[in-house]
């Protein structure tokens, strides 16, 4: 599948559930991407939105924040395409 390629509902359905955090910031910037970017979301863009969620919740809002930068296995052009959206301000 191209990375391009739009994911269905089925895999945004099983991203949204992936994304639930436990901390409410968090929570708040991954529904504003949502309700953003879902009906556009690409397999790529899903792929580094999966790779930030493997992150725990504190480190996932430094990152939101702008506090770190993606680094090691994390800096990838997935990654950080998403972690841009995701810091887009309404």
């Amino acid at each position: 599948m191209a990375a391009d390629t739009l994911i269905d509902e089925r895999a945004l359905s099983k991203l949204r559930w992936r994304c639930r955090r436990g901390l409410l910031e968090n929570d708040l910037f991954i529904e504003r991407f949502f309700k953003r970017h879902e009906s556009s979301l690409t397999e790529a863009q899903a792929e580094g939105l999966r790779l930030l969620m493997d992150l725990s919740d504190n480190d996932l809002m430094d990152l939101f924040l702008c506090r770190k930068e993606p680094e090691g296995e994390l800096d990838r052009s997935d990654v950080n395409e998403v972690l841009a959206l995701l810091r887009t301000a309404p």
